[in-house]
């Protein structure tokens, strides 16, 4: 544990780290339970005998290496070039490509005692040198030998400043990449599907969200002791985590968003009853906010600045509703409530509470990591686990076919819901997340993960998520009540028909092909039929994505 770690996290969980947690004294843990979050960067784990290494020359500076690592080891930063000065001599730059930021450089640099060595990054990476067969504008290197190196280059890279997100439109894979990650160095597994969309969902919103989290994988590698990976920017905002049970962590996330609605209405009253304390046109202000995106929420916060020093200057005349008033005031900048957690708690033992969250129609963002398997607690099979794989609990193979969560939540009419897959589609993943956080009512992201459980060699990862959905087994969509509220039909297919067997999928997983060792006829006959689900299934949907609609339902 470095010595320029918080006291906290050196002597509480530095402990832990070393084995000797059961030496602490119940009086050095918090009362209530509330750990310090952005911790996971004082666990230097260093498990990677290779690394990535950057090539400027060939660097295209489009972000997909950023996006897709599952550890945030890999970041991008935009800056003034004065910023240089005192860097170490082997540190990295060259002109940034950002017509928003002209005259500015550019680095990208990687953490080398977090990188897990996965190799992600590298399959993502669209550019090749010419020159050099196999070289990339990233490649995998040695570690130990630039470990020293590298470690000086990521010090100096995190005290550079991070780019103002009111300047940019984070509607872009390279844009969205210079937002500062808030979820990072996870204990997740190397290669990890399900952490690249935690983390997306941190740059784009978690400077202002709450997070109820299902237990499962995203659980133990989210709020598992001694440390936590969820951070705060470099003004010490960051997501606020909780997690609850697989039974009920929809309702758990649905009470965050009440509570935060009920303390906006209250704080809206008293700023309303207290407007000549306050000053008229402040108060105005901060009632007609429009805070729909980055810069009017960075306005309201000024405002919320403002309103705290006029009442804290006012304080002293004893007024019970300015004390009030006072500790709700934060409440009067938008906040997201995300509710977070996989298949097995979203198809299965928590569905009944996630449909009841989907009914309510409360503005609540809800985000599936579907592995299509109970990825943490041993492999059992679920509801999402689809025809033909072997699971625990389906050891011949499942018999039925994988439920369609989305097209029940699309029955309500007035439920965003999209289904995602990165390795296929980034743009595509990037466009889901916005709509479904800029969507005022209940939104369900559904989203391709693949995991180990799979039986994948997981560099691949991503090469199998693209499979998935050029063999038709995963449909990529989104379904946007606001469309049909704009005369147009609310449900866009984003992925085409199918255009590979089904059986070039599949057979890359042992998930599948163990059944075809054991018992090739059943495994020929539960493909037969997945292939002809795939089949109904393609045809299904563009039958719905043309019919004529009404009130947003298909």
């Amino acid at each position: 544990m470095p010595a320029t770690a918080p006291t906290f996290v050196r002597d509480v969980l530095g402990r832990m780290i070393a084995g000797d947690g059961d030496q602490l004294p119940v009086s050095a843990l918090p009362c209530d339970g509330v750990y310090p979050t952005a911790t996971s960067q004082w666990e230097k784990r260093n498990i990677a005998l290779e690394i990535p290494v950057w090539e400027p020359d060939l660097c295209i500076q489009c972000g997909k290496c950023a996006l897709v690592c599952p550890h945030a080891v890999i970041r991008m930063k935009v800056y003034e070039p004065a910023e240089l000065a005192g860097a170490p001599a082997e540190f990295l730059s060259v002109d940034a490509r950002f017509k928003e930021l002209p005259g500015q450089k550019f680095s990208l640099q990687v953490a080398p005692e977090d990188c897990t060595g996965c190799g992600l990054c590298v399959e993502a990476c669209p550019v090749k040198d010419k020159r050099q067969v196999g070289r990339k504008a990233i490649n995998m290197a040695d570690q130990p030998p630039i470990r020293e190196r590298e470690a000086r280059n990521w010090e100096f890279f995190r005290q550079l400043p991070d780019i103002e997100r009111s300047r940019l439109n984070v509607g872009t894979i390279k844009n969205s990449q210079l937002m500062i990650p808030l979820f990072e160095f996870s204990g997740a597994c190397a290669g990890c599907g399900e952490t690249p969309y935690i983390k997306l969902v941190t740059q784009l919103f978690g400077d202002r969200s709450l997070i109820a989290n299902a237990t499962g994988c995203s659980s133990i590698y989210g709020g598992n002791l001694p440390t936590t990976p969820y951070a705060v920017d470099q003004s010490g905002r960051g997501p606020a985590w909780a997690n609850s049970l697989f039974e009920d962590n929809a309702e758990f996330g649905l009470g965050m968003r009440l509570a935060l609605d009920k303390q906006n209405e209250q704080a809206r009253e008293l700023l309303a009853r207290l407007a000549d304390a306050v000053g008229a046109d402040l108060a105005n202000e901060l009632l007609a906010a429009d805070q729909h995106n980055d810069a009017g929420i960075s306005a309201q916060r000024a405002r919320v600045a403002r309103l705290k020093e006029v009442l804290s200057a006012a304080q002293p005349a004893g007024n019970p509703e300015i004390a009030l008033l006072l500790s709700l005031a934060d409440t009067l900048v938008r906040k997201d409530v995300w509710i977070i957690g996989g298949d097995g708690w979203a198809y299965d033992i928590g569905f009944g509470g996630l449909d009841h969250v989907l009914a309510s129609g409360r503005n609540v963002n809800i985000l599936v990591l579907d592995t299509e398997v109970y990825s943490n607690t041993g492999g059992q099979s679920s509801k999402s686990t689809p025809l033909g794989a072997v699971a625990k609990f389906a050891a011949k193979g499942k018999a039925t076919p994988k439920k369609d969560l989305g097209l029940l939540a699309m029955a309500y009419g007035n439920v965003y819901v999209a289904r995602i897959a990165m390795g296929a589609d980034d743009q595509q993943t990037l466009k889901a997340l916005i709509d479904a956080e800029s969507y005022d009512g209940p939104s369900l992201v559904i989203a391709y993960s693949h995991c180990i459980a799979h039986g994948i060699d997981m560099r691949k990862g991503l090469e199998q998520q693209k499979l998935g959905v050029q063999s038709g087994h995963w449909l990529l969509y989104r379904f946007d009540p606001r469309l049909a509220e704009a005369g147009k039909h609310p449900l866009v297919i984003d992925s085409k028909a199918p255009s590979v067997p089904l059986e070039q999928y599949v057979y890359n997983e042992t998930r599948y092909r163990m059944l075809l060792q054991s018992d090739e006829h059943r495994s020929e006959e539960l493909i037969r039929q997945a292939k002809q689900g795939v089949k109904e299934r393609w045809e299904h949907y563009q039958e719905l994505a043309a019919e004529p609609h009404h009130n947003g339902k298909p």
